[in-house]
């Protein structure tokens, strides 16, 4: 009886020993630094999970129409990983309303939400960051520039006094020494708000200008 007793716990102890572990899946979540957002703020959230596994987290961000992004694929380097957008929210682009970002790793899934509302925010499209770039490395003449800011950038930030067309566009002349300020906007020494005060000063000094004779033709 002893010996029966003693062999029961002893298989017992060897199943345990060889059922497979059942192991849970990482979980993920979304830290957001806020829930509502306005035009020219750009959207900054952490993806917080609870082991590294080597694989990338999967994000989604889409409207409340469901109309939304391609997959985006985010390397997961450290338990929590922050994610800086590098564009602002443009009018042109994304409608007022509630945004979700949707986000899968290894396995887990979370959703989380904002707004995006209405403000009197007024940014310079970053279109305009790529005219300037090319304008910089003399890819583009003077006058695209001009043009560049004319169509796309609102009127209450550069205001352009002056119709530009096929004729003037290779006319228009701007100094080569403002490069300096559009290497400063670029690297983000300064502001939107500050870069289209010191544009608009040299339109309104005539330093960035048609000829004399092209003015008194318009």
């Amino acid at each position: 009886m002893r010996v029966r007793n003693t062999v029961l716990p002893i298989i017992l102890a060897i199943s345990f020993v060889f059922l497979p572990a059942a192991y849970a899946e990482p979980s993920v979540s979304i830290i957001m630094e806020k829930t509502t957002y306005s035009y020219c703020e750009k959207l900054f959230y952490i993806i917080e999970v609870s082991e590294i596994t080597g694989k990338p987290a999967i994000i989604h961000i889409r409207d409340e129409a469901g109309k939304g992004s391609s997959e985006i694929p985010i390397q997961i380097t450290n338990l929590q990983n922050p994610i800086p957008s590098l564009i602002a929210f443009e009018e042109e682009i994304f409608p007022l309303g509630k945004y979700f970002i949707d986000v899968e790793y290894s396995g887990s899934e979370f959703t989380a939400e904002f707004n995006l509302i209405d403000s009197d925010n007024i940014c310079i499209p970053v279109s305009v960051k790529q005219f300037l770039i090319e304008w910089l490395n003399d890819r583009i003449s003077d006058g695209y520039l001009i043009d560049a800011f004319q169509k796309y950038v609102d009127t209450e930030l550069i205001d352009i006094p002056f119709e530009i067309n096929d004729e003037n566009i290779h006319k228009i002349y701007v100094p080569d020494w403002v490069k300096n300020v559009g290497h400063w906007w670029i690297t983000k020494a300064l502001s939107d708000e500050d870069f289209a005060q010191v544009i608009s000063y040299l339109i309104a000094e005539n330093i960035i200008s048609l000829p004399i004779e092209m003015e008194n033709q318009i």
